[in-house]
């Protein structure tokens, strides 16, 4: 019976020789190498833990300087990962912003060339003034890509010139009429309504229609220019303890095979994206009102209903002025005085001959064609958009959704400190949320500058976005200034065009070809901007 107890008692000391420090570190000294570092200072077994101060204090392969190198790494990876995702929304938000463009560029350039076939029944007021209407065209297509003029001075513009060159065609004379009565001529288009309702109505919807798509494809612009600017936000030194601990803290300690448990990663992942998720109101905001904008599109009368019956409302308007001609011109000569008394000829009018036409706008509707493409392009639209609610508090589980362990591996993943099921709570979204989040220490009273600075950009353009909806442009300050000092920023995506002409969101297609009058800011939205700067600030 002595040998087998003493067998025993061996092999308990040679048990008790074979320390657990000793374990080889040959897999982490390989995935070591994997990542680009050298093997110099890199254990063969492993040594104790004391020195880490990222990952827990037991049995590990990594040094001090492994752990912080590697800790260097996972932020580094984890940013990649985030901006990789971000270019994705970047690239959605460019092709939508591009397809719109050349869909209602190509409606632009269909309604000016129906001007010819539309107006040619005018005769001379079309043939010997074709510069009158491509002009307006001109100042619209300049409007819609960013130029500071006023499209209600350009319209009151264009119907006060072709007053003038309707009345010089119909007034028997040879001479020619001096600029300041036809200065009064003009001046009668509001009290006089020498057009009937069809000029003031159809500035109403022309002025709607390009307000509403230039503000969309500023505020495609303005939202692609906040995820650049977000996704080049530097993640914090407390996350990037938080990340080494999750992703290669399991290599030190020999657990290269486990990956993480998804609450822990989710956690991880909230703290360090929580500024980042304070963005979503305002986001979520910003792509319910582009929504809304698209849908206004298809109503009556739609974009591409408008867009199309510019030229025959412009024949519906000189037709009706020319069936009053008579009437109007007498309340002229009562205002302006007759041409008789300036020795320009007598107050009769020529006859009109012009082809007899009963095109009305109403019944110059776009092809059908045209409006299967209009409601194509917004279906499509609508749907992209939809996908982008909710981005910034879905963004962590997306790239646990990569990185951590699934719904069946939860008993059997790293937990932070071994292989165990994660207990704590999973955090709520956003900055405020992260006080009792376990994983990275956060001060939830100083949010990150860079990012409240872009929730006000989104703030500033939804307010665009529902003005345009009314037919406003409203123009805003720079806010950037009370956010940041830095003088860039909201101004610089376009919110301040029509006070500070050039400063686009997005590149004209063409350069303006000439000058153009700025249109009055609102000054009430303008004393209300510190205010909001401040609280939200304070956020």
């Amino acid at each position: 019976m002595r040998l087998p107890v003493l067998l025993c008692v061996a092999v308990s000391l040679c048990a008790a020789a074979s320390p657990e420090e000793n374990r080889s570190c040959t897999d982490l000294r390989r995935f070591y190498t994997g990542k680009g570092f050298t093997l110099e200072g890199v254990p063969q077994t492993e040594i104790s833990g004391e020195q880490l101060r990222m990952c827990p204090q037991g049995q590990t392969c990594c040094t001090s300087s492994m752990e912080e190198r590697l800790a260097n790494l996972s932020a580094k990876e984890t940013e990649g990962q985030i901006r990789k995702a971000g270019r994705s929304l970047q690239t959605t938000l460019n092709t939508l912003r591009t397809s719109f463009r050349s869909y209602f560029t190509d409606l632009h350039g269909h309604s000016e060339g129906s001007l010819e076939q539309v107006l040619t029944p005018l005769g001379a007021l079309y043939s010997q003034n074709t510069r009158l209407y491509t002009d307006l065209y001109a100042d619209l297509y300049l409007y819609y890509q960013g130029s500071s003029l006023s499209l209600d001075e350009s319209l009151s513009d264009f119907w006060s010139r072709l007053l003038e060159r309707q009345f010089k065609i119909s007034a028997n004379t040879d001479a020619s009429l001096s600029e300041d009565y036809l200065e009064c001529v003009a001046k009668q288009q509001e009290t006089l309504r020498p057009f009937g309702d069809v000029s003031r109505d159809m500035k109403a919807k022309v002025i709607r229609a390009y307000v509403t798509a230039r503000s969309f494809i500023q505020a495609l612009s303005i939202s692609e220019e906040v995820v650049n600017k977000v996704l080049n936000v530097s993640l914090g030194p407390e996350c990037l303890k938080a990340l080494m601990k999750l992703v290669y803290c399991p290599h030190c300690h020999g657990l290269s095979s486990v990956k993480p448990c998804f609450n822990y990663c989710s956690n991880v992942m909230k703290g360090c994206l929580a500024n980042q998720a304070d963005l979503s109101p305002e986001w979520d905001n910003l792509i319910d009102t582009m929504i809304e904008v698209v849908s206004s599109f298809s109503t009556e009368p739609s974009l591409d209903a408008v867009l199309s019956s510019i030229p025959a409302r412009i024949y519906e308007a000189v037709h009706y002025l020319q069936e009053n001609m008579n009437t109007f011109t007498t309340k002229v000569y009562r205002t302006c005085g007759s041409l008789e008394e300036s020795g320009r000829g007598s107050p009769g009018l020529h006859e009109q001959k012009t082809k007899s036409s009963q095109q009305t706008a109403l019944e110059y509707r776009p092809s059908p064609t045209a409006g299967l493409r209009l409601k194509a392009q917004m279906l499509d639209l609508i749907k992209q958009l939809k996908v982008m609610h909710q981005y910034w508090v879905k963004l962590p589980v997306e790239l646990c959704k990569k990185l951590a362990a699934g719904e069946s591996n939860q008993d059997k993943c790293w937990n932070g400190n071994t292989k165990a099921r994660y207990l704590p709570e999973v955090m709520g979204d956003g900055l405020a949320n992260q006080i009792n989040n376990p994983e990275v220490e956060l001060d939830i009273t100083k949010p990150d500058m860079n990012i409240r600075q872009q929730i006000m950009q989104l703030k500033i353009m939804s307010s665009r976005l529902k003005n345009a909806l009314d037919g406003n442009d409203v123009d805003f300050q720079d806010a950037s200034d009370d956010i940041s000092g830095s003088g860039s920023g909201v101004c610089s995506g376009g919110l301040c065009a029509l006070s500070r002409p050039g400063l686009y969101t997005f590149t004209p297609d063409s350069k303006p070809a000439g000058a153009s009058a700025p249109q009055r800011s609102t000054v009430s939205l303008l004393l209300l901007l510190p205010p909001v700067t401040i609280l939200l600030l304070q956020r």
